[in-house]
C-alpha cells in the first residue's frame, strides 16, 4: 500500500524534525561534556601546579632549616639566612632589622646585586616607629604600606626598587623583619614572598636561640666576634 504524495511529505518532515532535534540534543551533550572535561583538566593542571609549588616551598624550607644548623653566632646566622633567601629571590638584596633595647639594629648582607639606591643610607629610612609598625602588621608589607606607616625616604629614589618587608614573628611579638628589595624592573612575586614567609618561624627560633647567648648583648649585629 502506497501513501499519497502529501502524506509521504508530511512523514518525511516529521522524521527530519525529529532527526534535527536529536542532533541538537547530541551536540548540546557533546558541548556540555567538552566543557566538563575542560574544567576537569584545568582543575587537574591547577592542582598539579599548586602541588609543585608547595613541594618547592617545602624543599626550600627543609634546605633552609638544615643550613641554619651550622652558624653558632647571630652574624653568621643572619648571613646564612640572607644568602639562602637570595637563592629563592634572584637578583635581590636582603636586610634584616632586629629589635633591641635601643630600638632596631640593621644587618645588611653582603650584596653583589647592584640596586640603584644607597644601601648605606637604608637604615635612615626606617625609624623605630615604622619598624615597630611593620613588626605589628602581621603581614607582608609593600612599599606603599611602609609609606603609610611613616617611612622616611625619597619617594623618587625608592620608586627605583621593588621591596617588601616580612615580619619575623606574630603581631605584637615580632623580633624584627626581613627587607627584600631589587630593581623595580623585576618586581618581587607572590611566590617568592610566600617562600620567605614560610621560613620565618624557623628563623625566629634560631634568632631566639642566639639571643640566649650571654655574649649577644656585647656583640654588634653584623659585626664579627671580637
Amino acid at each position: 500500500m502506497r501513501l499519497c504524495p502529501g502524506r509521504e511529505s508530511y512523514l518525511d518532515k516529521q522524521r527530519n524534525k525529529k532527526a534535527r532535534l536529536l542532533i541538537r540534543r547530541l551536540n548540546k551533550l557533546r558541548h556540555e561534556q567538552a566543557s566538563k572535561i575542560d574544567i576537569l583538566c584545568n582543575d587537574i593542571v591547577s592542582a598539579h601546579t599548586d602541588f609543585v609549588r608547595q613541594l618547592g616551598n617545602l624543599t626550600f624550607g627543609m634546605n633552609f632549616y638544615e643550613s641554619l644548623l651550622g652558624p653558632n653566632d647571630l652574624s653568621g646566622l643572619l648571613n646564612t639566612a640572607a644568602e639562602l633567601i637570595r637563592v629563592c629571590v634572584a637578583n635581590a638584596n636582603v636586610a634584616v632589622f632586629l629589635a633591641d633595647r635601643n630600638g632596631f639594629q640593621l644587618h645588611l648582607a653582603d650584596a653583589d646585586e647592584p640596586v640603584d639606591i644607597d644601601a648605606a643610607g637604608l637604615e635612615s629610612y626606617f625609624n623605630s616607629e615604622v619598624a615597630d609598625n611593620i613588626c605589628r602588621s602581621n603581614k607582608v608589607c609593600s612599599l606603599d604600606d611602609m609609606f603609610e606607616m611613616g617611612l622616611i625616604g625619597n619617594p623618587g629614589e625608592l620608586a627605583k626598587i621593588s621591596a617588601a618587608a616580612v615580619p619575623l614573628g606574630r603581631s605584637g611579638g615580632a623580633l624584627g623583619f626581613i627587607l627584600v628589595y631589587r630593581s623595580s624592573e623585576n618586581k618581587l612575586t607572590a611566590d617568592e614572598l610566600e617562600k620567605i614567609v614560610g621560613i620565618t618561624p624557623g628563623l625566629c627560633r634560631a634568632i631566639k636561640s642566639c639571643h640566649s647567648s650571654p655574649r649577644l648583648d656585647d656583640q654588634a649585629v653584623g659585626q664579627p666576634d671580637g
